[in-house]
């Protein structure tokens, strides 16, 4: 049975804000799932579902955080490849910061202490890399970096071409949200990533909602152009999407 979750319907949008709109159809916003592919499962299910009432091949954006902190890094990475595959659906798979972590690690294997504090164990662990040793040993941070280069395979161009930004109508997508008084498409990367302070105080002033994760919230919110979506899945079991269709967002739950 499809669960809908604190429904808030964009209906009566405080000016300047127009109803949220992406041009036609459904498009699907997905938080951050942090190795869950438990959750991950479900929530496909539910999205598949919803979207059969619209009688239209769904858009899906994931908003990037796919690894670490979660112990099923590697079958989340490999169901969202798999997913990328499915004529059901059309997909953008967006960057988080723990991707972008890993991939500095793999540059430069000296950064390693700084991404297993964020949670990069428990995606070593996933993905077969164990043994972590003394890590100001000489060689072991190669060691592990080329042990999980070997491990990734394929996935790990998958991470590799990851975007850090997606633009549909008046909706903006990125990890981390955006610096309300820069335009979309003058974004700095580590502000897409990262998120920046003026982003919770100040709204945007050009109409656009920017749909984001990487900050957790207890309820998925849409307010004041802003519509946020990780509600911190990996403690608390709770893979959150937003709907947006003819001008409204609901949330459903995995």
């Amino acid at each position: 049975m499809l669960r809908l979750i604190r429904r808030r319907w964009a209906r009566a949008v405080p000016a300047p804000f127009p109803a949220p709109n992406h041009g036609g159809g459904v498009i699907y916003a997905v938080g951050d799932v942090h190795g869950r592919h438990d959750l991950l499962v479900r929530l496909l299910e539910r999205i598949f579902e919803d979207a059969a009432a619209f009688d239209t091949t769904p858009k899906i954006v994931f908003l990037g955080d796919y690894i670490d902190r979660g112990e099923q890094a590697r079958e989340t990475i490999e169901a969202l490849v798999e997913l990328a595959q499915r004529p059901e659906a059309e997909t953008v798979f967006l960057m988080g910061n723990h991707e972008q972590m890993l991939l500095r690690f793999l540059r430069e294997p000296a950064a390693v202490s700084g991404w297993l504090r964020f949670g990069g164990l428990q995606t070593l662990m996933s993905y077969g890399v164990g043994g972590v040793g003394n890590l100001r040993a000489e060689g072991e941070a190669l060691r592990l970096r080329d042990a999980l280069i070997e491990a990734l395979g394929p996935h790990l161009g998958f991470i590799e071409k990851l975007r850090v930004s997606h633009h549909a109508g008046n909706l903006f997508f990125a990890h981390a949200g955006a610096d309300p008084a820069l335009p979309t498409d003058e974004q700095d990367v580590t502000t897409l990533l990262w998120g920046c302070k003026s982003f919770w105080k100040t709204d945007r002033e050009d109409g656009v909602w920017v749909v984001h994760g990487h900050f957790v919230v207890d309820q998925p919110t849409a307010e004041r152009g802003r519509i946020a979506v990780d509600t911190g899945a990996y403690f608390s079991n709770r893979l959150t999407a937003a709907r947006i269709a003819g001008g409204e967002v609901a949330f459903l739950e995995g």
